[in-house]
């Protein structure tokens, strides 16, 4: 009877989280991206296990206000794994919480490329192909057609992927007292994640020289220099400073305004 009791808890517990994360990026910021989204989801659960007015509960709360982004359909998934853990925490307090967070940064990378290419490249390109075409047709279905095929997939990606989470969780906190699972989860995702930041590095930050000198007649590029040293090490500089920055606590709002000015200012000089 008592199994039961939890298993409905658990289920009504799941479906608050999951109307929840529709409404994951409404609170999207520079600051801390998805945080802000990710710990309202987190609350139903937060609540259960740990009781609204204890200082567990808040501290939970901050927990997950730390800086998170994900493609959205994805985020149910991390948010059932880190219900279970949550839960998990809370019947051993002594247990490391720093594993939570490490967890959920560890699967942003990986999880986004996946979802990426399935949504975004994949789902909205043929489900705008097939409604365009019949809207052009002049059928009313277009539009429909479109936010069906679209939408169908994202939702039952988002509700089995946070039962799948949820229940994949607590198998994992079960193997993690036995082995070294988590260190090698953390390992394989972390690497990943790093490939996938040091391409988007290398494709979505452009930063080029355009001093050039004479040198015999000839001119000579200093951004040609760099790139026979080292290809897109502007870009991987300025991204790394930002890192620092952000290390030492400066506000990203700040950095955005400084690279703005940066990048007037150097325009402006014939710098960049």
């Amino acid at each position: 009877m008592s199994n039961q009791s939890d298993k409905r808890a658990d289920n009504g517990m799941l479906r608050r989280i999951f109307f929840r994360s529709c409404a994951l990026e409404l609170s999207y910021n520079y600051e801390k991206m998805q945080a802000l989204g990710v710990c309202y989801c987190m609350m139903p659960a937060l609540k259960r296990f740990y009781g609204r007015d204890s200082p567990e509960f808040t501290q939970a709360l901050m927990r997950h206000m730390a800086l998170f982004n994900i493609t959205p359909a994805m985020v149910p998934f991390v948010l059932g794994i880190s219900a279970s853990l949550e839960q998990e925490k809370s019947r051993n307090p002594a247990m490391d919480e720093g594993i939570i967070n490490r967890l959920k940064t560890s699967l942003m990378g990986p999880l986004s490329g996946i979802g990426d290419s399935f949504f975004w490249g994949t789902f909205r390109i043929i489900a705008a192909g097939i409604g365009i075409s019949m809207a052009q047709s002049g059928s009313i279905l277009g539009p429909i057609i479109f936010f069906l095929l679209f939408n169908l997939p994202n939702i039952l990606v988002r509700w089995f992927g946070l039962k799948l989470g949820f229940s994949l969780g607590t198998k994992l906190i079960d193997r993690m007292a036995d082995s070294n699972i988590m260190d090698r989860v953390n390992k394989v995702f972390g690497i990943i994640g790093l490939m996938c930041v040091g391409g988007m590095t290398a494709t979505m930050v452009d930063l080029k020289l355009a001093l050039n000198f004479s040198m015999a007649g000839a001119e000579v590029s200093i951004q040609h220099i760099i790139d026979e040293i080292l290809p897109n090490l502007l870009p991987l500089g300025i991204t790394l400073l930002c890192y620092r920055f952000i290390q030492k606590g400066i506000s990203v709002n700040k950095i955005l305004i400084g690279l703005v000015v940066f990048g007037i200012a150097g325009k402006a000089i014939g710098l960049i």
